[in-house]
């Protein structure tokens, strides 16, 4: 078994997953079942391609692998995984309700799951079940549930979760924690205090946040504190062509704002 093991997880290593997927082709022609080794190398790469027929398919033969025993936790984390990256959150939910057990990965998995693909408020509704039964959320956990908030534009809750995660959970922010408030504050149009929020904030911003409060600016119209966020990027010395742009796009907006007004 350690052979057809080793070369389909070499081949998901390095992001072929085309040839992993045919190692195990020919490995179900060798009359070679595979195990759970097998199933989770091949999990991550249908959830690397997306191709939801592919992860399907091996969904049957990972059942035909556990019809015997019992599907394990970490399977089944890999299968709501792949399933929510492959767009079929209705069978990583499927997958989720039917585990006899459950981790913290499982609950990161469909959380951000739901979130991503437009589920926010049930999202938010499967945070608030965990937090029932006892599990501790870690840093994952809070990028899901803040996604959910930014996206659903649920601003009182995103502000009392981001809380929570610090003085009830001892979590400090990360970079993607920071980025998802200022998104949310941003989609509000709250562009005042989203531009406070990141001068208060307890690492550097990277230009990823600059650019969310960029690209906020433009969606409202607000000129001159782009022109700050547009600065503070050059100030990052990253690749700001496409930021020019924006800012070009905004400047326009602006002219025409007043000409309307005038």
């Amino acid at each position: 078994m350690w052979p057809w093991n080793a070369m389909i997880a070499g081949y998901v290593q390095f992001g072929q997953h085309d040839q992993a997927l045919e190692v195990f082709q020919q490995m179900h022609l060798a009359g070679e079942p595979p195990d759970e080794v097998t199933m989770l190398s091949l999990l991550s790469a249908c959830a690397d391609n997306g191709v939801l027929d592919i992860s399907r398919r091996l969904h049957g033969a990972l059942m035909e692998v556990c019809s015997r025993s019992r599907l394990s936790t970490r399977l089944g984390n890999a299968l709501i995984d792949m399933y929510a990256k492959c767009g079929s959150i209705e069978a990583a939910m499927e997958v989720f309700k039917g585990m006899r057990e459950n981790d913290i990965s499982t609950w990161n998995s469909i959380i951000t799951g739901l979130a991503l693909h437009g589920h926010f408020q049930d999202s938010i509704n499967l945070f608030e079940d965990m937090l029932k039964m006892k599990f501790r959320p870690d840093d994952i956990t809070f990028v899901g549930v803040l996604v959910a908030c930014s996206h659903g534009g649920m601003i009182k809750k995103g502000r009392r979760y981001f809380y929570l995660m610090q003085n009830e959970y001892g979590i400090e922010p990360n970079i993607k924690h920071y980025g998802c408030m200022i998104d949310m504050l941003g989609r509000a149009g709250l562009l005042k205090e989203a531009f406070e929020f990141i001068s208060c904030m307890k690492i550097e911003p990277n230009p990823i946040v600059w650019r969310a409060l960029l690209g906020a600016c433009r969606i409202h119209g607000d000129v001159k504190l782009a022109e700050q966020a547009n600065e503070q990027l050059l100030r990052l010395r990253d690749d700001t062509s496409g930021d020019y742009v924006l800012l070009s796009n905004i400047y326009g907006w602006g002219r025409e704002a007043e000409e309307i007004d005038g």
